[in-house]
């Protein structure tokens, strides 16, 4: 009961007008996403896709608390043009931003975690696995933005998509860009850089240049 009346505190009209801008009817009335206020709905295009049992609060953006950062000023964005799909329950902090581009993916996989003030910007496709969570301050790009040619004018750097393997954590302040292929089981230490395909499950990815820090290990929340 304590729970249900926490959720219903939450139904504010960002949370109805999300709902029933993305769901049928007799989805959006169970408010299956939970939508903070201090979310800033600056684009609301594409689609967003809920696999699995549908349940009130499955999916919940903008809330949480952390000593470092100011809740009540701070603020997430959500600017998605593209498909967004959520494998299951996730829980996006205060402060992240999303950006999709049209005709990019960005996939949650269940039990999804993520931390205050991330970014993630998805103009191909970015997968995050199962059990998978991202620290704060961390940014999750799959493009460069700007187009660079070489010098005949062909353009070579185009998006390259983004795959966070199940069980997966990255470390607060991490930068993972275009082409990252992170393992399942793995974490990525705090302040750390991903530009390309790692290999090793289960190990600890950190330094610079990017190595494997320590290989067997396990973790959970």
């Amino acid at each position: 009961m304590n729970n249900a009346l926490k959720f219903l505190t939450r139904i504010n009209l960002k949370t109805i007008r999300f709902n029933f801008k993305y769901f049928p009817f007799k989805t959006a009335i169970k408010f299956p996403v939970l939508i903070s206020n201090n979310v800033f709905l600056h684009r609301m295009q594409g689609r967003v896709i809920l696999n699995g049992p549908i349940r009130t609060a499955l999916v919940q953006i903008g809330f949480g608390r952390i000593g470092i950062s100011d809740f009540k000023r701070s603020r997430a964005v959500w600017e998605v043009y593209g498909d967004v799909v959520f494998n299951g329950r996730a829980f996006i902090m205060h402060g992240c931003k999303l950006n999709v581009s049209e005709g990019a993916q960005l996939i949650f996989g269940d039990d999804f975690n993520m931390s205050t003030e991330c970014a993630i910007v998805a103009a191909k496709k970015i997968e995050i696995g199962n059990h998978s969570g991202i620290s704060w301050e961390s940014l999750v790009m799959d493009t460069d933005f700007h187009h660079i040619a070489d010098e005949t004018g062909v353009v070579f750097n185009h998006p390259k998509e983004i795959i966070i393997g199940d069980n997966v954590w990255v470390g607060c302040r991490c930068t993972i860009l275009k082409g990252a292929v992170i393992p399942n089981g793995s974490i990525v230490a705090a302040n750390s850089m991903v530009t390309k395909g790692l290999t090793g499950e289960k190990s600890i990815f950190g330094g610079n240049p990017l190595r494997v820090l320590k290989s067997g290990i396990s973790w959970w929340y």
